[in-house]
C-alpha cells in the first residue's frame, strides 16, 4: 500500500506576515499528523517574499514542537549552499530533539537565482559540480566515520534518514549508486520523471541503509467539496506559479474565480504543462487521479504538494485526500 506524505512551502500570504507564516506549518503538520500522512517537509528556498523556510532547520525545530509521530524533514536542503559538517551539526541537533524521525533530503540546486551565490560566498557551479562528494561526505559524518579528521557533534550517530532529490536524471543516477531513497519533483518539473524512476530502479545498489529501490514521486493535490471548489482554491498556486515563471514572484495571492481563463496562450499551456502532475478536485476525483498516478510511477510513497490562500482549506484538503486515498 502507498504511503502518502505532505511537502508544505510555508507560504507567506498576501497581507500575512513570516511569523504566521511559520505558525500555520507547525498547526499543519499536527493535522497531518492525525490523518495519517507518514511524513512533513518543508524545503530551502532563498530571497523569496511568498515562502518562509530558508531557515530551514530552524523551521523543522518548530514544526516538530507540536508533533509526536510524524516523521519531519527536508525536501530538501541545496546541499551546494552550504557546508556538509555544518549540515550534519544543524540535523545532528533536530535528530537530538526528535529522534528517530528526521529526513534529510538533499538536492543539487541552489534554490535561488544567481544572486544566491554572491549572498551565501559561495561558487555554487563548483559546489554543484561537488555533490556527490559532499553527499558521501555527510554520509559519513552522520556514521561517524573513522577516517574522518573530525566528528560532528551533534551530528556523529545521528538517525538521520538521507534522501537524494531530483527533477532531472542525475539525482536518480546518484541515488542508484549510493543505495539511497530518491524523490522526484514532478509537481513542478514532471517531464523526466518516468526516465528518472526507471533509471533509479535500473541502476539501483542495495547498500547499508537500504536493500531496494524506495521512491517518492510528488504530486499536486487539492481536495474540496467539489471540482469547482478546488480549482478556484488551486488559483492561488496557479498565480504564484505564473508570477514565479515570469520573473515576478511575490506572496501567496488569494484565489481568483476563471483564473486560468483570463491566461494567455503560452502561460496557460506552461501551466497546464506543470499540472501534469496534479489531483484536482472533489475526493471521487482525487481518488481517481491519485490512481492513475501510482498506477504509472509504481511509486512506494507519494508526497501531497498545494499551497492555499487560506490555511484551512489546506487542513480540508488534506484531511478529504487522506480519506479519499486510503487504501490505494
Amino acid at each position: 500500500m502507498t504511503r502518502f506524505s505532505v511537502l508544505d512551502l510555508v507560504p507567506v500570504v498576501e497581507g500575512g506576515s513570516i511569523g504566521q507564516a511559520l505558525n500555520d506549518a507547525a498547526a499543519l503538520a499536527v493535522v497531518a499528523e492525525q490523518a495519517g500522512y507518514h511524513r512533513f517537509w518543508v524545503a530551502e528556498h532563498h530571497a523569496m517574499t511568498g515562502i518562509a523556510s530558508a531557515a530551514t532547520a530552524v523551521t523543522l525545530a518548530h514544526v516538530g514542537q507540536g508533533t509526536r509521530t510524524i516523521r519531519i524533514g527536508a525536501g530538501g536542503i541545496m546541499l551546494p549552499n552550504h557546508n556538509p559538517f555544518v549540515i550534519a551539526e544543524q540535523f545532528g541537533t533536530l535528530d537530538a530533539l526528535f529522534p528517530g524521525r528526521v529526513d534529510l533530503g538533499l538536492g543539487r540546486a541552489p534554490g535561488a537565482d544567481s544572486r544566491i551565490a554572491h549572498a551565501l560566498r559561495k561558487d555554487l557551479m563548483r559546489s554543484a559540480q561537488d555533490f556527490p562528494h559532499d553527499v558521501v561526505e555527510l554520509r559519513a559524518l552522520f556514521e561517524g566515520d573513522s577516517r574522518l579528521p573530525l566528528q560532528a557533534t551533534p551530528g556523529q550517530g545521528a538517525a538521520v534518514e538521507m534522501w537524494i532529490l531530483g527533477s532531472s536524471l542525475f539525482g536518480a543516477q546518484l541515488a542508484a549508486a549510493l543505495g539511497m531513497p530518491y524523490a522526484f519533483a514532478s509537481h513542478f518539473a514532471p517531464d523526466a520523471l518516468d526516465d528518472a524512476l526507471a533509471i533509479y530502479r535500473r541502476d539501483f545498489k542495495p547498500s547499508a541503509k537500504l536493500d531496494r529501490p524506495y521512491a517518492m514521486a510528488a504530486i499536486n493535490v487539492f481536495a474540496a467539496a467539489t471540482d469547482d471548489e478546488a480549482k478556484f482554491l488551486c488559483s492561488s498556486m496557479d498565480q504564484s506559479f505564473v508570477a514565479l515563471r515570469s520573473g515576478n514572484p511575490g506572496r501567496l495571492k488569494p484565489p481568483v474565480e476563471g483564473f486560468r481563463e483570463t491566461l494567455p496562450p503560452h502561460a496557460l499551456s506552461m501551466l497546464e504543462h506543470m499540472r501534469q502532475a496534479s489531483a484536482i478536485g472533489s475526493p471521487a476525483t482525487v481518488r481517481e487521479r491519485v490512481a492513475a498516478f501510482i498506477e504509472r510511477t509504481g511509486a512506494d510513497e507519494l508526497i501531497f504538494a498545494g499551497s492555499t490562500f487560506d490555511p484551512a482549506a489546506r487542513v480540508k484538503s488534506l484531511d478529504l485526500a487522506m480519506e479519499a486515498c486510503a487504501g490505494l
